[in-house]
């Protein structure tokens, strides 16, 4: 897609692996992802945040496919993690599925999510022309 970044001179710059504004052409095609956490096919869940943040991606991977999309449509993306010691792990796996490719982003830390198992969740918004 060729969505335009909006990081101004007049602000600072990014803190992290994102931009401050992204700009969807005319007419795209949005996609509102649900927030998806570290629960596997089979009803497993890992122990730890980088085990449930490759089924989260995994998952968000699916969806865009299955709507005919893919990583680089994400347009906004907002993660919770339930520890602040969790941000490495979760950021690797992050940076591995990303690479370079910068959506908007907000991180925040929460107490819990659903089940106390859990440490991770994402939900995205894409948009395809």
């Amino acid at each position: 897609m060729t969505s335009k970044a909006h990081n101004p001179a007049s602000i600072g710059a990014p803190i992290g692996a994102y931009v401050h504004g992204l700009e969807t052409p005319p007419n795209a095609r949005l996609l509102h992802v649900s927030g998806q956490v570290g629960i596997a096919d089979d009803g497993s869940v890992p122990p730890d945040a980088e085990g449930q943040a490759r089924i989260v991606w995994r998952n968000i991977e699916a969806i865009l496919e299955s709507a005919g999309m893919d990583i680089g449509d994400i347009v906004k993306m907002t993660a919770y993690l339930t520890d602040p010691a969790d941000l490495a792990a979760y950021g690797s796996v992050r940076t591995a599925v990303l690479g370079d490719f910068r959506p908007t982003s907000t991180l925040v830390f929460v107490s819990a999510l659903v089940k106390p198992e859990l440490k991770v969740e994402v939900e995205v918004v894409a948009a395809r022309a």
